[in-house]
C-alpha cells in the first residue's frame, strides 16, 4: 500500500477546509480572511469534531513562506516611489494613529497586569491596520473611488513601512530585554543604511537586467526569476540581522519600479493567494477556546480599545493634517481593525519566546472580531458624520472648514527647502554607497588579495588602489556634486542662508574625509595613511574630469531606470476643496454598457455631473478627450466629481447583472433552415435579411446544389431550396423562424 506523507494530507485538509468555509463566507458576504481563520480553528488541535492537522511544525514552515510571499506582494503594490510620494496628510494620519495605539496597547496591557514585553507587543499588534481587509471591503462596498479612500490607501502605505520598522525595533528590544537607546538608534541607522543600499543597487541593476532578458523569457521564467530574487533578498536580509519579511518587502518594492512590475504582480497573485490562505489558516489553528474563555474580558476590552482608539486617533490625525470632517470620520471608521501585520508581530513574540502564550490567540480573536465589523463600520461612517455634523456647535464646524481649506491651498516650496531636501538625499545616498564599498573592501576584497600573496604591504596597497578607483565617483558626488546651482547662488546672496550653505558643504567634506580615514586606517599604519591620503587627493585632482564623467554616466543610468515606469503625474484624489470634488479612477469592465459608445452618446456630464479629464488606454493617454471619443474595454477613466457624483457614474457604467445572467444562460446550438418559396429570406442578401438581428445568431454555412459555402459574405443572395446553417440560441431561432 502506498504511504501518503502527512504533509500532503495536512495540506489537503487545510485547502479543503479553506475552500468550503470561504465559499460559505462569500455567500454570506463576509471577509474571506475571517473564513480562513475559522477554517484553521476547525482543523486545528483545539477542535476535535473534524480531522486534525498532524504535522503542525511543517504547516508553520508553509505559513512562514506565506508571510514572505504576502510581504513580497505588498512590496509590488507599494513601490519606493509611492512611499516617497505619499502625501503629508496620509503620513500625519498614520503616525498619529500608530503612536496613539502603541500607547493605548501598552497601558491596556499594564492595566491587566501583564508583563512589560506583553504590553509592548500588544501595542505593536494594535497599531497596524489591515491592508488586505480594507482593500477587499472597499471593493465589496464599491467605495474605492470616493475621496476618503485615497487617504486611507496613503495611510496604509505609511503604516506598512512603519510596521517593517516596528518589526526591527521589537526584535532588537526582545533580544536586549531593555530599552537600550544606543542599540535602538544603531538598529534604525542600520536599517536606513541597508534600505538605501538595496534600493540604489536594485534600481541600478534590476531594470536593466530585466530589459536585457525580456526577449528571452516567458511568463513562467519571469515568475521563477522574481521569486528567486525575492528569496535571495530574504537570505540577504536575514544574514545582516533583519527579518525575512523585510527582505521580501524590499525586493517587491524594487521590482515594482521596473517595466515588468505590474506583470510580476499579476503572476505572483495566485501564489500569494495559495500561501496566504495557508498562513491565515495556520493562524486560525492557534485559536484555543478555553484560553479565550479564560481571557474573555481582556478580548472584549481590547476589541473596544482597538475600534474606538483607531477611530479616534485616525480621525484626529486626518483632521490635524487638514482633511475635512467628513473625510476624517470616514477614514477613522475604515481603519478600525487589525490584520496580517498584527499576526506577524504576534508571531515574532512567540518565535523569540518573549511573550506569554495567551497573547497570540487574543490577537487572533481581536483581529477576527474587528475584521467582521469593518464593512459595517465603513457603512456607518457617513450616518455618524451626519449625526456629528448636527451635534457639534456650528462655530466648531466653521473653524474646521476654514482650517481644512487653508491647509489644502496650494503651497510653494522655498529655495531653502529645495536645497535641504536635495542635499540631504544626495548626502545620505552617496555616504551609504561609499561606506558599503569600504566595508566590502575591508571584509572581502582585502582578505581575498592577502590570500593570493605573501606580502601584506603590497596586498594592502592593491586593495587600497582598487577600492579608491571604485570609490572615487561617489566621493566626488559626496564632496563636490552641486544640485540646483541656480538655487544655491540665490541662497548665497541671502545673508540668512549663506553661512548655512557653507556649513552643509563643509559637513559633506568632513564626511568624505572620515570615509577616507576609515578606509586607510583599516589597511595601513597611521604614518603611511597620512601620505596615502595626500596621494589620493592629488590623484583625484589630476583625474577630476574622468571621475566626474564616470559618475555622471552612472547617475544617468540610475535615473533612467528609476523613471522606467514613470508616466504622467497622477492626480488621484487631489482635492478641489471649495466644492468637495476630487480626481479618481474608474476601470471600464468589458461587460459595461458604456463600451463602444462615444462620450457624446453617454452624456455622463448631464446624467451624473462628472467630467472625464483623461483616459488611460494601455500605453496611450488621452488628455481632455473630445465628445466623439469612444470608450473601450479596459479603459481607465480619470474623472472629476464629488463622492455622490462618482457613485452615480459607477452605477451607470456597472455591468447589467440581468444581461450577464442572460448571457450565462445563452447556450448556442447549430440549426438548419430550408429556404422555401416566398419565405422572408428568398431573394434577399444576407445583409438585407437582417437574420442576425432577428435570431441573435450567425449564418455559418449554406448548402446549394450539393455545394457548400462556409461563412458566406454579406452580399450573398438566398435562393429557394438553399439550406442555411445558423449558430445561435435555440429558443430565439425557433420563435423567429
Amino acid at each position: 500500500m502506498i504511504h501518503l506523507p502527512n504533509l500532503i494530507t495536512d495540506l489537503g485538509l487545510i485547502l479543503g477546509a479553506a475552500a468550503i468555509i470561504t465559499l460559505i463566507f462569500k455567500y454570506l458576504k463576509q471577509p474571506l480572511v475571517l473564513g480562513y481563520l475559522i477554517a484553521g480553528f476547525l482543523v486545528g488541535p483545539h477542535f476535535s469534531l473534524f480531522p486534525t492537522i498532524v504535522e503542525t511544525e511543517n504547516v508553520a514552515v508553509w505559513a512562514e513562506i506565506g508571510v514572505i510571499i504576502l510581504l513580497f506582494s505588498l512590496g509590488l503594490e507599494f513601490s519606493f516611489k509611492k512611499l516617497m510620494k505619499v502625501g503629508g496628510s496620509a503620513s500625519i494620519t498614520a503616525i498619529t494613529e500608530v503612536v496613539v495605539m502603541l500607547l493605548l496597547g501598552y497601558f491596556t496591557g499594564k492595566a491587566f497586569g501583564w508583563s512589560t514585553m506583553d504590553s509592548i507587543f500588544l501595542g505593536g499588534i494594535l497599531s497596524i491596520s489591515s491592508t488586505t481587509i480594507i482593500i477587499r471591503a472597499f471593493e465589496e462596498l464599491g467605495v474605492k473611488g470616493q475621496k476618503f479612500a485615497g487617504l486611507v490607501f496613503g495611510v496604509l502605505v505609511v503604516e506598512d513601512l512603519v510596521a517593517v520598522v516596528l518589526l526591527v525595533l521589537l526584535s532588537t528590544l526582545a533580544v536586549s530585554q531593555q530599552f537600550a537607546g544606543s542599540e535602538m538608534l544603531f538598529s534604525i541607522l542600520k536599517l536606513i543604511f541597508f534600505l538605501v543600499i538595496w534600493f540604489v543597487l536594485g534600481i541600478f541593476f534590476l531594470p536593466s537586467f530585466l530589459k536585457k532578458i525580456k526577449p528571452l523569457i516567458s511568463e513562467e521564467m519571469l515568475l521563477i526569476i522574481s521569486l528567486a530574487l525575492c528569496f535571495l533578498m530574504v537570505i540577504a536580509a536575514t544574514k545582516v540581522g533583519f527579518s525575512p519579511a523585510l527582505g521580501a518587502f524590499i525586493m517587491g518594492s524594487i521590482l515594482a519600479e521596473t517595466s515588468q512590475g505590474k506583470k510580476i504582480e499579476h503572476l505572483v497573485m495566485p501564489i500569494k493567494d495559495l500561501f496566504g490562505a495557508v498562513f491565515f489558516v495556520s493562524v486560525g489553528m492557534l485559536i484555543d477556546p478555553s484560553m479565550l474563555a479564560e481571557h474573555a474580558l481582556p478580548v472584549i476590552i481590547i476589541v473596544l480599545v482597538t475600534i474606538v482608539g483607531k477611530i479616534f486617533s485616525s480621525s484626529l490625525g486626518a483632521l490635524a493634517s487638514g482633511q475635512p470632517l467628513k473625510t476624517s470620520v470616514q477614514t477613522g471608521f475604515s481603519l478600525a481593525q487589525i490584520g496580517e501585520f498584527s499576526f506577524i508581530i504576534a508571531t515574532l513574540g512567540v518565535t523569540l519566546n518573549v511573550t506569554s502564550s495567551f497573547l497570540y490567540p487574543i490577537a487572533v480573536a481581536v483581529s477576527a472580531i474587528s475584521t467582521f465589523t469593518t464593512p459595517y463600520l465603513i457603512k456607518l461612517s457617513f450616518p455618524f458624520y451626519n449625526w456629528l455634523n448636527k451635534v457639534l456647535p456650528s462655530k466648531w464646524i466653521e473653524n474646521l472648514n476654514r482650517y481644512s481649506s487653508a491647509t489644502q491651498s496650494v503651497t510653494t516650496v522655498s529655495n531653502w527647502q529645495l536645497f535641504v531636501k536635495s542635499y540631504t538625499a544626495n548626502t545620505l545616498i552617496h555616504f551609504s554607497i561609499s561606506l558599503a564599498i569600504i566595508l566590502l573592501s575591508s571584509n572581502y576584497l582585502s582578505p581575498f588579495i592577502q590570500g593570493k600573496t605573501e606580502n601584506a604591504v603590497w596586498s594592502n596597497i592593491a586593495s587600497l588602489v582598487i577600492t579608491i578607483i571604485i570609490l572615487s565617483p561617489f566621493l566626488y558626488a559626496l564632496s563636490f556634486r552641486n544640485l540646483y546651482n541656480g538655487v544655491v547662488v540665490e541662497l548665497k546672496n541671502e545673508r540668512l542662508y549663506r553661512n548655512l550653505v557653507l556649513v552643509m558643504r563643509l559637513f559633506r567634506l568632513l564626511l568624505s574625509a572620515a570615509l577616507i580615514i576609515t578606509l586607510l586606517n583599516n589597511l595601513l599604519s597611521v604614518t603611511v595613511a597620512l601620505y596615502a591620503a595626500l596621494l589620493i587627493i592629488v590623484v583625484l585632482f589630476i583625474f577630476w574630469k574622468q571621475v566626474q564623467n564616470v559618475y555622471l554616466k552612472l547617475e544617468m543610468l540610475f535615473l533612467k531606470n528609476y523613471h522606467d515606469e514613470e508616466q504622467q503625474p497622477k492626480k488621484e484624489q487631489q482635492i478641489l476643496a471649495p466644492w468637495d470634488a476630487h480626481f479618481t479612477e474608474i476601470d471600464v469592465k468589458p461587460e459595461s454598457p458604456a463600451v463602444g459608445k462615444t462620450l457624446m452618446e453617454l452624456k455622463w456630464r448631464e446624467r451624473a455631473g462628472i467630467n472625464v479629464a483623461m483616459i488611460n488606454r494601455g500605453s496611450i493617454t488621452i488628455h481632455s478627450p473630445e465628445s466623439n471619443t469612444i470608450i473601450y474595454p479596459g479603459d481607465i477613466l480619470k474623472i472629476i466629481g464629488t463622492d455622490a457624483q462618482i457613485r452615480k457614474l459607477s452605477s451607470i457604467i456597472r455591468p447589467d447583472k440581468k444581461a450577464i445572467e442572460q448571457h450565462d444562460n445563452y447556450q448556442p446550438k447549430l440549426h438548419k433552415l430550408l429556404v422555401r418559396k416566398n419565405s422572408f429570406l428568398e431573394g434577399k442578401s444576407l445583409r438585407e435579411s437582417k437574420i442576425k438581428d432577428l435570431t441573435d445568431g450567425i449564418v455559418v454555412g449554406i448548402e446549394r446544389n450539393a455545394e457548400r459555402i462556409v461563412n458566406p459574405e454579406s452580399s450573398w443572395v438566398f435562393q429557394e431550396n438553399d439550406m442555411v446553417w445558423i449558430v445561435g440560441d435555440s429558443a430565439k431561432i425557433q420563435s423567429t423562424l
